[in-house]
């Protein structure tokens, strides 16, 4: 939906509910009018029933409003003496149209210093229980958001089993665009398996108004930097509107809603306006190699072969020993020639390597220049590109116009029509968007190329290309926790105590601030504790 749609529509629900309490507004003391009059209604509301007026501003935010509206409903029914369970039950059974029998049907009394505490135990519990959903929705949208990695694409810089905080204030909170939805949880509701949000996903070429029904348009609040180039940012993975994920063909077949897509976090390796290109497996930017920050690891897989091959259990072990001194980790498989391929390895583990006494050789694994490899764009103008030999590839900047010809457009026909929302069609040697002949296009938002340090084992930008702004949704800052061996089993976790409450960037050796942390914490505590002994004995 539009803005003009919404705009519309929340007018209708104006209406609904003026017709629906208006004659409740007047035994409250207020005027007929003042039921009808949008956010000045919510604001009067709020007296009526006696509650705060910032509940007025938890009703108007997507999601937690989920929470507030009903919430609402019910509080109006117990200011008129309507205050059983199976009121409130049927005030959001009936989505709040019990108001209107209220209204018109029943001689209820306003009751002007109604006690607001719940009269049980239980109803206090689940007052609590629901303000501290709301409380934790609204610092999940809108400031931060946990994250667990659950790949190895930035092995070495983050590590599978790494619990992240992700700030939505470094690069602005985005809006939630989906606005009917479970609070808190992804594009599915664990354990259950089922979808978390209302939404049809059907797909229509010809009609794609479905797309858009009770979905709020992109709006992002402001931050306080940009997405610089090297940041490893979280993102939803653009090419999540395919069936199947795991292949990456131009052509649409599913559709999730941007917010909705699955959550990825790689490194941003070129901002927009850049031209990228990779050169046998690393990132040139405008012609110059891009260099990772200190404690980052580019990692590629390599072929190690052994001058005498493993025949003994201690052999073996020794083997397993050369690969931890060298911080490699299992991940390898043995080929039928008898050399090791090792999925991951950095530049600092393959030096460790080859100066041992059995190693024999360590090659990298790459794929030649000119050779066909299944990545973006697939067409037949760049068949040749690889995952290690790319580009170049200018990166799509907002406001910035490029040249469209038969040759490049297969680059930017996706951002042109699927995230900018055209229709571009092209028919020999002639584009046309919108129905229009056009030579060159002007882009709406900024793109960005996003990459794994694991370089032979990362699905990134180089399969499915461009990240847009409006995909991206946070930073990673903090480290909180972080468990070796977090997908083999409850009793095969490690803490990796060096990596707890550490920070996501930065130079030098990694400090946890743990210790400081806890130390904070009993202060506090003891300090609470102190306090409220002393009032007591002073009482």
């Amino acid at each position: 939906m539009t803005w003009t749609e919404w705009f519309i529509f929340l007018l209708i629900l104006q209406i609904i509910h003026g017709l629906g309490t208006w004659k409740l507004y007047v035994k409250a003391g207020r005027q007929a009018w003042e039921a009808f009059v949008p956010v000045y209604n919510a604001v009067i509301l709020m007296k009526i029933i006696s509650r705060p007026w910032w509940w007025v501003i938890l009703m108007f935010l997507p999601i937690v409003n989920l929470i507030m509206i009903p919430a609402a409903w019910v509080e109006t029914a117990r200011a008129f003496g309507k205050d059983s369970k199976l009121d409130a039950l049927i005030c959001i059974v009936t989505l709040g149209f019990y108001l209107y029998y209220l209204n018109y049907v029943e001689d209820v009394k306003y009751i002007e210093n109604r006690q607001l505490k719940p009269k049980t135990s239980t109803g206090e519990w689940i007052t609590s229980v629901l303000f501290a959903i709301v409380a934790a929705t609204i610092v999940h949208t809108y400031f931060f958001q946990p994250f667990v990695i659950p790949s190895s694409s930035l092995e070495k810089s983050l590590l599978v089993g790494d619990f992240l905080i992700v700030s939505k204030i470094h690069y602005g909170a985005r809006g939630p665009m989906t606005t009917v939805a479970a609070p808190m949880v992804h594009d599915t509701i664990p354990k259950l398996g089922t979808k978390s949000y209302l939404f049809s996903d059907k797909f229509d070429e010809k009609d794609t108004s479905w797309k858009n029904k009770l979905q709020l348009p992109y709006f992002r609040l402001p931050g306080f930097e940009d997405v610089e180039r090297n940041d490893i940012v979280v993102f939803n993975q653009p090419a999540d509107t395919l069936l199947d994920m795991n292949v990456f063909t131009p052509d649409r077949n599913y559709y999730k809603p941007i917010d909705k897509k699955t959550n990825l976090v790689k490194r941003c390796v070129a901002t927009p306006g850049d031209t990228l290109e990779i050169r046998d497996g690393y990132v040139f930017i405008n012609g110059k190699q891009n260099v990772l920050p200190s404690r980052s690891h580019l990692q590629f897989s390599y072929l190690l072969t052994l001058k005498k091959p493993i025949s003994s259990a201690s052999e073996e072990r020794m083997f397993y020993n050369m690969l931890d001194k060298a911080d490699i980790d299992d991940g390898f498989r043995i080929n039928p020639n008898g050399t090791f391929y090792l999925a991951a390895a950095s530049d600092e583990a393959v030096k460790k390597l080859r100066v041992q006494p059995n190693v024999a050789s360590v090659e990298r694994v790459t794929q030649e220049k000119g050779i066909a490899g299944n990545v973006f764009p697939r067409d037949n103008y760049h068949n040749d590109w690889n995952t290690d030999h790319f580009g170049p590839l200018w990166i799509p900047k907002a406001g910035a116009t490029v040249q469209l010809n038969k040759t490049n457009i297969g680059l930017y026909k996706r951002a042109i029509g699927e995230y900018e929302g055209n229709e571009v069609v092209t028919r020999g040697n002639d584009i046309f968007i919108n129905d229009k002949q056009v030579t060159s296009y002007t882009f709406k938002q900024d793109y960005y190329w996003m990459m794994g340090d694991n370089r032979n084992n990362s699905i990134d930008s180089r399969y499915w290309g461009f990240v847009p702004y409006d995909h991206i949704f946070g930073k990673p800052v903090f480290i909180w926790m972080s468990i070796d061996g977090i997908n083999d089993g409850l009793k095969n976790w490690k803490f990796r105590w060096d990596r707890i409450f550490t920070t996501v960037s930065g130079s030098g050796e990694r400090t946890s601030y743990l210790i400081p942390f806890l130390v904070v914490l009993i202060g506090i505590y003891g300090f609470n504790k102190w306090r409220k002994k002393k009032k007591a004995s002073a009482a």
